[in-house]
């Protein structure tokens, strides 16, 4: 699958796309969170206060515990504000 990330996200991490194949054990976005913070201190910052995190599967806003299987594209990106 796909992962972009945004913002901040997308600084801390160091790009702004990747093409992963996490582990069976990876169901949901939260465990996903999980997984890439474990991979690196990079991925471990960007992620550090995963609440703030906001996600999408396939352009449509997620909640954590969301299930990842047969997503396409996933995104991260931080709190958005503005009007």
């Amino acid at each position: 699958m796909k992962v972009k990330y945004f913002a901040w996200v997308r600084e801390r991490v160091g790009k702004a796309e990747e093409t992963i194949e996490p582990p069976a054990e990876v169901r949901t976005v939260g465990d996903l969170i999980g997984w890439l913070s474990a991979r690196s201190e990079a991925y471990a910052y960007a992620f550090e206060k995963p609440k703030v995190i906001r996600a999408a599967i396939d352009q449509a806003h997620v909640k954590p515990d969301a299930a990842i299987a047969g997503a396409r594209e996933i995104a991260f990106f931080p709190p958005m504000t503005g009007g």
